[in-house]
């Protein structure tokens, strides 16, 4: 009896993580297929939703039986658990963490990839790095946001200027270290990724990109904040802690680059 071989190895996992998503996925799905046709290498789209009351998983299962190496996955509820999931479940040599409403055109996919990506392990997208530009957004959220920001880079991750949006790209073998030992799973996971990246000598740099603004947020300005606030004092209890087991001094500022 023989079996078949396996199936190349495709160069870039779409990991979108969906909670009740029913009326942004179509549009953006059409959107990634769309730009997919056009990609001179191999990609595969993961949508893992993650406990949605809506009809986000039959919207999925709908593309996924119509489109090649486009999966559904379920993970436990929050964005942490459904991005974790992704993780070890692509098969992409690169594995880009992109949000369900597509702020940022797809397109721009690419600075995150070689020849850009050389001699990184981690690619961060920027909201504000030079070259960077947001559309729409109220000054408020972007008030909010900075806030954010100068505590996470004072408590867990310096050097950077945007850790919460929402696409992101890690070499395979730099993925399945850093969220082997995840803990949180919701909104702040991303700074514990980059916490833990950093602390491993993970190369990290920012890539500035166009972000659109999209006010069906899911984010609660006042009530997620708070509990983002507190998760980045977890990171660094569970350091000290040695939840992550033994880490290894921090790395200079310096660390942070952009491509």
């Amino acid at each position: 009896m023989t079996t078949s071989p396996a199936p190349p190895r495709p160069l870039l996992s779409i990991i979108i993580p969906a909670y009740n998503e029913e009326k942004r996925l179509p549009g953006s799905l059409d959107k990634i297929l769309a730009w997919r046709q056009s990609a001179a290498y191999g990609v595969e789209i993961l949508i893992v939703e993650n406990g949605s009351r809506d009809q986000t998983t039959a919207v999925a299962e709908a593309y996924a039986r119509q489109h090649h190496d486009l999966r559904v996955l379920h993970s436990a509820k929050g964005k942490g658990a459904a991005v974790r999931l992704g993780m070890f479940e692509g098969r992409g040599e690169y594995l880009f963490i992109c949000d369900s409403d597509l702020s940022m055109p797809i397109a721009e996919v690419e600075k995150f990839l070689p020849p850009r990506l050389n001699g990184y392990d981690v690619i961060i997208g920027s909201r504000e790095a030079p070259g960077a530009v947001r559309y729409d957004e109220p000054e408020y959220r972007h008030l909010m946001g900075r806030v954010f920001n100068w505590i996470v880079r004072l408590l867990a991750v310096p050097g950077f200027h945007d850790t919460q949006c929402g696409f992101k790209m890690f070499k395979r073998e730099a993925a399945h270290d850093v969220f082997a030992d995840q803990t949180i799973t919701g909104w702040t996971f991303d700074v514990e990724a980059l916490f833990l990246a950093r602390r491993r000598g993970y190369r990290i740099a920012e890539a500035p990109i166009h972000w659109y603004f999209d006010a069906d947020s899911r984010v609660d300005p006042i009530r997620d904040t708070w509990r983002m606030f507190w998760d980045v004092i977890r990171i660094r209890l569970n350091a000290v802690r040695g939840v992550y087991g033994q880490l290894p001094p921090a790395p200079p500022r310096a660390l942070a680059k952009r491509p």
